[in-house]
């Protein structure tokens, strides 16, 4: 989903084409299926008529904050901006871009009110995407409180962090889940990687993140083999993993974990959407999701 489009009742459409000509929108009138269709092929919505039949036309369509369009509603007297759906994922923005309209943006977003920037916001400010995405609500309720202190760590780096950090990294599609064998060379793991995602279609480029248990902590080879293919390789707690489903068998339960490269993989990745089962080769097991 891209671009911006504004939805309309047919007595607003003169007012809707001059939003859309403002933002470089496009116009679609309301009827029954309008949020629909806009939802499959926008990202933003700008509905121009009064909240109520805008909150009753999205409703049935919300499915994931992560995935759902940004959606504003603009009164019919063109007097306020207000996000509705997905403020700290681009509504805010939206409405803010109004107000050179003298459309003046009412935000509601907790840490925006209280002049603060949200995970979402720094993520996109530095052209980042946030790994861990269940951290962010009680990253974001720690900057209500207090200064959370914002570390920058070039790369190649290997981070290991709790469920209340926020992991941003490099913008990318995939996640490789990456599990191995106590003592595994580097030279192994890097094969190993390499041929997944050449099986899998997926470009080095591609890769948001590395991801394996905390468990392997001390597994120097996979460190290398991590840095070596130019990418930022993050630890999952047992807890984590294991709140994974893990499509396929592994002997990960001796280690008291439900499996390794599967659920790493589905554990930071966005649609939870696996591409690749798990691969072995060798001493090593691949699995990449997105």
């Amino acid at each position: 989903m891209t671009g911006t489009v504004v939805i309309a009742l047919e007595r607003f459409l003169p007012d809707a084409r001059r939003i859309a000509d403002a933002l470089g929108a496009e116009v679609i009138p309301y009827g029954p299926d309008a949020f629909r269709a806009a939802f499959s092929r926008y990202s933003r919505i700008v509905a121009l008529m009064s909240a109520g039949i805008a909150v009753r036309g999205i409703a049935p369509l919300l499915a994931d904050k992560w995935r759902d369009p940004a959606v504003v509603v603009v009164g019919p007297d063109l007097r306020y901006a207000v996000p509705v759906v997905g403020g700290h994922h681009g509504a805010n923005d939206l409405a803010r871009e109004l107000a050179d309209l003298g459309i003046e943006p009412v935000i509601t977003t907790a840490t925006e009110t209280r002049g603060r920037e949200s995970v979402e916001g720094i993520a996109a400010r530095t052209g980042c995407d946030i790994v861990n995405r269940g951290s962010t609500r009680a990253v974001n309720a720690a900057v209500l409180d207090a200064d959370v202190p914002l570390y920058a760590v070039t790369g190649p780096g290997i981070v290991l962090a709790g469920p209340g950090v926020s992991l941003l990294v490099r913008k990318g599609e995939y996640v490789v889940g990456v599990g191995c064998r106590k003592g595994v060379g580097a030279a192994e793991v890097e094969k190993a990687v390499r041929q997944a995602l050449e099986r899998a279609g997926v470009a080095e480029g591609e890769v948001l993140v590395y991801a394996t248990t905390s468990q392997k902590r001390g597994e120097a080879g996979l460190f290398s083999a991590v840095e070596d293919l130019g990418g930022n390789l993050v630890f999952l707690d047992d807890e984590t993993l294991n709140a994974q489903e893990a499509p396929s068998p592994s002997r990960a339960s001796l280690i008291g974990l439900a499996g390794v490269a599967e659920p790493s993989a589905l554990a930071a990745s966005k649609r939870k959407e696996l591409v690749l089962a798990k691969q072995t080769y060798g001493s090593v097991t691949v699995a990449i999701a997105r």
